[in-house]
């Protein structure tokens, strides 16, 4: 079907991979156009078969169990991001010549129907912060006045942004390693990779594809290519990356800042990238205090959306009332209570090593909660960077001993609660163990750098858990 955009559906042959979040709309929005659509899931348990029904009623062919078989006739594959590019399916569909989408390229491609603008995407990705990131970005750019929304992997479904009644100016748009894997030609206005670490390697196959999937997001590239000064991965993605002539790299640091950087000066957020004579002059935008919370990695995610903001044209006075605006999500470094003295902290979205340590950074004298799915993690680096924070650990979950055996090689001397429960009440005691260790002026901090599937329903549940225990500290 080539690059660009497709206006022709009638009597296509799709093929979609999956139902869930993804597929249900993309096989509705296909068959509204035209398309002759087959869905293919692998699982057939009660809510496949509701979305199924629901689909089968407009017309629309799906086969549940069987996600393996290629449908005869098929001219296009649309997947749902998560669909490993090693299934049955696509090795079928490489060997007929035919192209596999995902979600984000099919978005992509419908921009702009009706004969309305497309709106432009400013994209980020990376191994953590992705969300705070955009929306950041997208608070931002409501406060210079601009029709935006956060979009993507944040969970709000691009195909409804490009597609919907409401009109935009300019889209903050998250992307995921998977998704930018199945969007071949996906060109953002600007974009940022906001960090590199192992993650995902399962369904990448290693650390190189990972990092050739992030990079994507810079490919076509018209303006800035936004990258981690601190991170030299993210800086190598963007000399690889091919761009638009006139495309810039611009950095972002958490210190001084050099020529076509964004950073740091005394408290300030400066601009020294989209200013006239960037050698010697620079911009202020906001003070570290708007950045909520103002936790070094946070505030590295301020730069890099204010880089994007920037980009796109943004004054320096919506920076600064775009960051104050903003409200985190939960369970993202959030301050639950001060208990005696002692701070408590939920951060149970730090669900890998990189989350866990940035986490980690930002505390001087830490009560470490951790522990659950370690997904194949290994933990002796994060604990060396990390132990001369650490007034005492508790470990919880099933995959607490890797976190045990690696406190006790780089951090001996650190006092350590092993919780062998892996109910859901694990998280009272663990809060009472962690109290019985902190002194005034610690900071409980649950940063698990796990998954939180062993003991609880998702990383929100987790977080819900600790904060509960702690009110029941106070009460």
């Amino acid at each position: 079907m080539g690059s660009g955009q497709v206006t022709d559906w009638q009597g296509k042959h799709v093929t979609v991979a999956g139902l869930g979040v993804s597929g249900v709309p993309a096989a509705k929005v296909l068959h509204a156009r035209g398309a002759v659509v087959t869905v293919v899931n692998d699982g057939d348990d009660a809510r496949a078969r509701e979305q199924a029904a629901e689909l089968e009623a407009l017309g629309v062919t799906v086969r549940l169990g069987d996600g393996a078989t290629l449908p005869e006739g098929t001219e296009l594959i649309v997947t749902a991001p998560g669909w490993k590019p090693d299934k049955p399916l696509f090795t079928a569909a490489r060997a007929a010549g035919i192209e596999i989408w995902g979600d984000v390229e099919l978005a992509w491609r419908l921009r702009g129907r009706d004969g309305r603008k497309a709106a432009p995407w400013l994209a980020v990705t990376g191994t953590n912060g992705k969300t705070t990131t955009v929306q950041m970005l997208a608070s931002i750019l409501k406060a210079a006045g601009l029709r935006t929304a956060a979009v993507g992997n944040i969970g709000v479904s691009l195909l409804d942004a490009v597609l919907g009644d409401e009109e935009y100016d300019v889209l903050a748009v998250e992307l995921s390693s998977y998704q930018l894997h199945w969007a071949p030609s996906l060109r953002a206005h600007s974009a940022a990779v906001l960090n590199l670490a192992p993650d995902h390697l399962d369904w990448h196959g290693s650390m190189e594809a990972y990092a050739r999937d992030k990079g994507r997001i810079y490919e076509g590239n018209r303006v800035a290519c936004v990258y981690n000064v601190a991170d030299k991965l993210t800086e190598e993605l963007v000399r690889e990356a091919d761009v638009e002539e006139g495309c810039r790299a611009v950095g972002f640091t958490l210190g001084t800042p050099g020529p076509s950087q964004l950073g740091v000066v005394d408290g300030i957020l400066v601009d020294r990238a989209f200013v006239e004579n960037r050698q010697k002059n620079a911009q202020e935008l906001a003070e570290v205090s708007d950045v909520n919370p103002p936790a070094p990695h946070n505030i590295a995610n301020a730069l890099a959306a204010a880089a994007l903001a920037r980009a796109f044209g943004v004054p320096p006075a919506a920076v600064r009332d775009g960051l104050r605006a903003f409200t985190p999500d939960a369970h993202r470094i959030a301050h639950v209570a001060d208990v005696d003295g002692v701070a408590y902290v939920d951060d149970s979205k730090a669900t890998n090593t990189h989350a866990a340590e940035a986490s980690l950074a930002s505390y001087e004298s830490i009560v470490w909660i951790a522990g659950g799915l370690a997904k194949g993690a290994t933990f002796d680096e994060l604990v060396a960077k990390s132990a001369k924070r650490l007034r005492g650990a508790v470990l919880i979950g099933a995959d607490r001993a890797l976190i045990r055996d690696a406190l006790a090689r780089h951090a001996p001397e650190v006092p350590v609660v092993d919780l062998d429960r892996t109910d859901t009440g694990a998280m009272l005691a663990a809060v009472q163990e962690a109290r019985r260790l902190a002194v005034e002026g610690d900071t409980v901090l649950l940063a698990p750098a796990c998954a939180s599937m062993d003991m609880f329903a998702n990383y929100n549940q987790r977080g819900d858990a600790f904060a509960q225990a702690v009110r029941e500290l106070g009460a």
